[in-house]
């Protein structure tokens, strides 16, 4: 047999949000915090009309979506690395960092990728617990060390969408070296409503051990195109884009995230919907006497402990997929007002039956 790395035997690849269908048919996926709409019009077109080009190999360097991301947000093209999805950007962070013995830091839970990306780096991660359902800022700065090289932040956190404030964030990159990353992985940025919650664009400006992490999959409603992006000082954005692989965003994607920051404005009203349901259901399973972190992206978290799988396989028996993460709890995207309606019922009966929520 062939030899591989070791680290293989002990990794289990990463596992998407999975669709399920109740017996008389319908189906709610609420698993991976996806857009539940369409893609706009002039999204649609933008892609139709590049499908004519797409026997030639995509621009290399997405000039054109990387000159659209530094003018949307007034930064440097300089500053500005794009790759197949955040999750793929941060794959190449971790590749830039990654020498022998070198370390990276996050909370957990916190976005699951994390500790395969820092696997397949070869590079060592230190967990820590989170303070209740929220970054434990204090005991991250503590962990750090000599052999640290960078430190995930993700704000809001996924999955339990909760999200740090600008005062304790800010003193906590204070105390972070100047050598030591700070990426702040800001993928649901978008449905942030909390004024006290900082920009990371805003925090990056002044500090070059800090990037921040984007994407268009979730609140741009690109997921099955892949686009991600870093905005970071020129030596981390150069990192990123020597440790990119050639041609890695594709030619359409990158035309519909154009298109889609040229139609922000007409995108961020869905948003708001999204945001308006995300209040909705969250006062909904308060009223059920479930305990509801208050979150600032597009689902909400339910800390069920050992009742994780009992809670998601009743949810799937209505046909309704949220996701589990046994034995903490269950994320849940919010959706259309159908398929978080049939959520509710879902979590209603559930509460009912066990007599506990």
């Amino acid at each position: 047999m062939p030899r591989f790395r070791q680290i293989l035997d002990s990794m289990a690849p990463y596992k998407p949000g999975k669709a399920v269908a109740a017996p008389d048919g319908r189906s709610y996926k609420l698993s991976s915090n996806e857009s539940p709409y369409d893609p706009l019009p002039s999204v649609v077109e933008a892609v139709a009309e590049g499908a004519r080009q797409i026997h030639r190999y995509p621009d290399a360097g997405s000039v054109a979506l990387t000159e659209a991301i530094a003018a949307r947000y007034g930064v440097p093209a300089e500053h500005v690395a794009t790759g197949p999805g955040s999750v793929t950007v941060a794959q190449q962070l971790l590749e830039a960092v990654g020498e022998p013995g070198a370390e990276v830091v996050y909370a957990w839970r916190s976005f699951e990728a994390y500790p395969l990306l820092a696997d397949l780096a070869g590079v060592t991660s230190v967990r820590v617990p989170l303070a209740g359902e929220d970054h434990d800022l204090d005991a991250m700065a503590e962990a750090v060390t000599d052999r640290t090289s960078l430190i995930f932040v993700c704000n809001p956190n996924n999955p339990t969408g909760t999200a740090i404030r600008r005062r304790e964030l800010t003193a906590f990159l204070d105390r972070v070296p100047e050598d030591v990353l700070v990426v702040l992985d800001e993928a649901y940025r978008e449905y942030v409503r909390d004024e006290d919650v900082p920009d990371g664009v805003e925090l990056y400006r002044d500090r070059p051990n800090v990037c921040v992490l984007r994407t268009f999959s979730k609140a741009y409603g690109l997921a099955g195109l892949r686009v991600g992006y870093l905005i970071g000082h020129e030596p981390v954005a150069s990192a990123v884009r020597k440790t990119t692989v050639p041609f890695a965003v594709n030619h359409l994607a990158q035309l519909a995230a154009v298109a889609s920051l040229q139609a922000e404005d007409e995108l961020l009203d869905r948003v708001e919907r999204v945001v308006k349901e995300r209040t909705r259901v969250s006062e909904a399973l308060a009223a059920q006497g479930w305990t509801v972190p208050h979150s600032e992206a597009n689902f909400v978290w339910l800390r069920l402990g050992e009742r994780t799988a009992d809670f998601a396989a009743a949810c799937a028996a209505e046909g309704v997929a949220v996701r589990p993460f046994h034995p903490e709890g269950c994320r849940v995207t919010i959706a259309d007002p159908e398929a978080n309606d049939a959520f509710l019922a879902a979590a209603a009966s559930f509460a009912h039956r066990t007599g506990e929520s």
